[in-house]
């Protein structure tokens, strides 16, 4: 029932929001460290040269030095600006300077607006979540962007969700709308999903 699942979803986010502001200065950056390595390892073997990520916020896996290092590297990156109406737009990542608060208090680029088709162009997604389970289910923060995002593209490419190693868990809670990911990128490891 809808209840039940909202109910679940709003308890194991609150869980895990909680799990992560207990971790300290140096274990955030060490997994920032790790993770880069991770996810250059699977910029390497997708050979993608055109990818969306995120600005990762204070409790977030970082993916901030991930991004400079790709734009220095020649890689094209697009970063997510929320909408009002619940989708999506999109910037070419830029310099550091170039970040102001979007909605919902979270990280955006400010550079030219690019419209929910850009994503189109791009070889490997790279996006936020809570958590996922074993079997790829990917469940978000609650507002729906990146699932709204992923059902509506008719040509998807691999999609990666990037989390804390300990946010893979055996079973998330999810309804009809909840999109599935081809994998989820840690710090410690990249794992790729069975095909349901």
């Amino acid at each position: 029932m809808p209840g039940e699942i909202d109910h679940a979803k709003r308890a194991l986010r609150a869980d895990l929001r909680e799990r992560r502001g207990l971790l300290s200065d140096q274990q955030r950056a060490a997994a920032e460290t790790a993770l880069r390595a991770r996810l250059d390892e699977l910029i390497a073997a997708t050979g993608a040269r055109s990818i969306s990520c995120f600005l990762s916020t204070t409790t977030e896996p970082g993916t901030r030095t991930f991004i400079r290092e790709a734009l220095a590297r020649g890689i094209r990156v697009l970063l997510p600006i929320t909408r009002e109406d619940g989708l999506l737009d999109w910037a070419v990542a830029g310099s550091e300077e170039e970040i102001t608060t979007g909605l919902h208090g979270l990280p955006e680029p400010t550079g030219k607006i690019l419209n929910p088709m850009a994503l189109d162009e791009v070889d490997l997604l790279l996006i936020p979540a809570a958590a996922v389970d074993r079997t790829g289910m990917r469940m978000g923060w609650g507002r729906g962007y990146f699932d709204r995002t992923l059902g509506s593209m008719q040509k998807c490419p691999p999609v990666y969700a990037v989390v804390y190693d300990s946010e893979i868990l055996d079973e998330v809670p999810h309804d009809v709308h909840d999109q599935p990911v081809t994998g989820a990128v840690t710090p410690l490891r990249t794992v790729v999903f069975p095909l349901t």
